[in-house]
């Protein structure tokens, strides 16, 4: 059992929460994530590790009320506990080579929650880090001045323009290669149609660039097969092979498709009556 230490809500559909996992937090590193199950007869969900206290010995979490799962988990609180909660899980981020190059760390949606501590990372090791946000309004900021103290620069975009900059992190991306900036890496974590985009930016002006992949996931192992893609015509797993990969190389066409897989069962269960069963 793992308890639940904190519980903050960030805005009306995202929370943060620290679970005491120490042998976890003493292993995980940027880029990595965990799978965690509520119950006996909960669903795994994997989640990114979004940063570790080592000497507490928590491990935070940030999730969106999106699904069955994630609104069970948030009905949770400090103090109570999980079932299971697994990792680390997956590769660590590689980030050596690029101490004191200039780099861009872009976050869109929910990804700004595992855009921050790559951030944070490089930042650590010297990089000169630009980091690029989007939002689709003023309402719905995370993380901000955590974001703040982990970059050199802070661009943040909105789609309806409620901060003074509207836009997507495209625009803004865009704005800093036409000025001349050159970036040795670009990290793009988010929604795949956000990282294709950025991907198609990036291809012209040929700059490395990493992307996180969230794909269909179970075990964790490999041993499932739900979480491949195809990246540079060979299948990878994700959580195994991943969830970092040259952006470039990834087809995410296939990638979105099967994204969409079980869209109408996530539909279903979460209109289900607890007590008939039926689909409201």
């Amino acid at each position: 059992m793992f308890r639940i230490v904190r519980k903050e809500p960030l805005h009306d559909t995202v929370t943060l929460m620290e679970i005491e996992a120490p042998r976890i937090a003493k292993k995980a590193l940027p880029g990595q994530f965990i799978i965690l199950r509520i119950d006996e007869k909960g669903e795994r969900i994997p989640l990114t590790v979004a940063g570790c206290d080592k000497l507490a010995g928590t491990v935070a979490i940030i999730f969106q009320k999106v699904g069955a799962t994630t609104q069970r988990l948030d009905k949770l609180n400090a103090g109570e506990y999980l079932l299971d909660f697994v990792g680390p899980l997956g590769k660590p981020s590689e980030f050596d080579g690029y101490a004191g190059k200039k780099v861009c760390v872009i976050g869109g949606g929910l990804g700004i929650a595992i855009a921050y501590p790559q951030a944070k990372a490089l930042h650590a090791i010297g990089a000169d880090v630009d980091i690029i946000v989007g939002f689709r309004s003023t309402d719905l900021f995370i993380l901000v001045d955590e974001l703040q103290n982990a970059c050199n620069n802070l661009y943040v975009m909105t789609d309806d323009g409620s901060n003074g900059h509207k836009g997507f992190v495209t625009t803004a991306l865009r704005r800093q290669l036409d000025a001349g900036v050159k970036y040795s890496l670009v990290v793009a974590i988010g929604p795949l149609v956000m990282m294709r985009a950025v991907c198609d930016l990036t291809k012209e002006a040929d700059i490395n660039t990493i992307i996180s992949m969230n794909p269909i996931m179970i075990d964790g192992t490999g041993m499932c097969g739900c979480c491949r893609l195809t990246v540079g015509g060979q299948t990878k797993f994700a959580c195994v092979d991943g969830p970092d990969f040259d952006g470039r190389q990834v087809d995410f066409e296939e990638a979105i498709v099967r994204s969409r897989m079980y869209k109408k069962e996530e539909a279903e269960i979460l209109h289900r009556c607890n007590l008939t069963g039926e689909v409201r």
